[in-house]
């Protein structure tokens, strides 16, 4: 299946690859099937591309690029929703004009499972930074 993509143009998806958010992504709500679109040089940044509106879609970022450290205690409810598999945290990234005043949203990852095709975004029990600097510690 084609689908049209604002970064990427019209690329081609399988329709295994469509994750269905039964919790959607705060303030698009009405948007429910997404793709992960990846370059090939990059695996640890990711395009969520929704499949219902092409000109919208999320950068996302591997949390391990941001801190080694990042494991999120998921809630059972969540884990039981997402389905027997893998689940994969993403975060989303705000690509600031300045590169290096780019952050991510550690408070509330897209989790996704990709055996299930379900996906969420939630908000994180903890002091996890809603906006943490991407680049933190590294040169831009």
């Amino acid at each position: 299946m084609k689908i049209q993509t604002k970064d990427f143009g019209e690329v081609e998806i399988k329709p295994e690859d469509i994750i269905e958010f039964w919790l959607p992504i705060y303030g698009f709500e009405h948007l429910k099937k997404f793709v992960f679109l990846f370059e090939e040089e990059n695996e640890h940044i990711a395009w969520l591309q929704s499949l219902e509106e092409p000109e919208t879609r999320f950068i996302l970022v591997d949390p391990a690029v941001v801190d080694s450290g990042y494991a999120p205690n998921l809630p059972a409810n969540i884990i039981e929703k997402l389905g027997e598999g893998e689940v994969f945290a993403w975060l989303v990234a705000v690509i600031a004009e300045d590169f290096s005043k780019s952050t991510v949203n550690m408070k509330s990852p897209i989790v996704v499972n990709p055996q299930t095709g379900r996906g969420a975004q939630i908000i994180l029990d903890g002091s996890y930074p809603i906006r943490r600097p991407l680049m933190a510690g590294r040169e831009a």
